[in-house]
């Protein structure tokens, strides 16, 4: 294995405390989750806010560190092995600076708590701001050849998300909740759902509806051909925990 740098270490250079909390990604087909999504928390199951406003250029690199540690150990623990879902973890493109480098940690982490590579799924946000988008599709690509999957989380909410789905290729793509808000009576949000689900279904691109939270909502979204869905109607994010999914979700989907 290659050696890992000293910045790498344990994440333990992030010195502000905090926890992860789970949701699942349902696949509506099945009832069950697809995987969970690991969600920044406070300590006490305080909002991510608290903590993200205390990640400075001085320790980004740190806290993107610790958050990939944090998270595979807590879903671990929490039993993601007795499931079938996968763990999927937010990334800061920025704080990445060799895509080689920087994930030796991860890979020690993941083969330490006997999680195969394969069940891994990193996200990078739509809205992230990236100095060089050549140095992002490196990143994804050797993400790729490892065994990850990666995502654009909140697609819709930036102002480049056709290119950067085509220049980046990711395995899949999550609808940003404002393109899921009230969609049951926006005929022009429906739309672009519609044609959205056609483009993954060509590109071979897993798309999941994030931030559902009425019946309504789910109800269009699966009639629109949307097979994975996330939000509080199916579940909230648990502090350490892997919530269920509801069952009067899914027997109105």
């Amino acid at each position: 294995m290659r050696k890992i740098c000293t910045g790498c270490r344990d994440g333990s250079d992030f010195d502000i405390p905090f926890d992860m909390a789970f949701q699942p990604i349902v696949d509506t087909e099945t009832g069950t989750a697809f995987a969970y999504e690991a969600l920044v928390r406070g300590v006490d199951g305080s909002g991510a806010a608290g903590v993200l406003s205390q990640v400075t250029d001085t320790n980004r690199y740190a806290f993107d560190q610790a958050c990939r540690v944090k998270a595979i150990e807590r879903a671990m623990a929490a039993g993601l092995m007795a499931t079938g879902a996968r763990l999927s973890i937010n990334f800061l493109p920025n704080a990445v600076y060799s895509p080689v480098a920087c994930i030796q940690l991860t890979l020690m982490t993941a083969r330490k708590a006997n999680l195969p590579l394969d069940r891994l799924i990193f996200e990078f946000t739509e809205n992230e701001q990236m100095g060089a988008p050549e140095h992002v599709a490196t990143i994804i690509e050797s993400y790729k050849q490892i065994g990850f999957k990666v995502a654009i989380d909140d697609f819709g909410a930036g102002h480049s998300g056709l290119d950067r789905f085509a220049r980046f290729a990711p395995d899949e793509v999550k609808l940003d909740m404002e393109l899921v808000r009230g969609v049951e009576d926006d005929p022009r949000r429906q739309a672009i759902v519609r044609a959205m689900v056609g483009l993954c279904a060509e590109l071979d691109t897993l798309l999941i509806a994030e931030g559902i939270e009425t019946a309504a909502e789910a109800a269009t979204l699966r009639r629109l051909g949307v097979r994975y869905h996330q939000g509080y109607w199916y579940a909230r994010p648990a502090l350490g925990m892997l919530p269920a999914i509801t069952a009067e979700a899914m027997k109105r989907v």
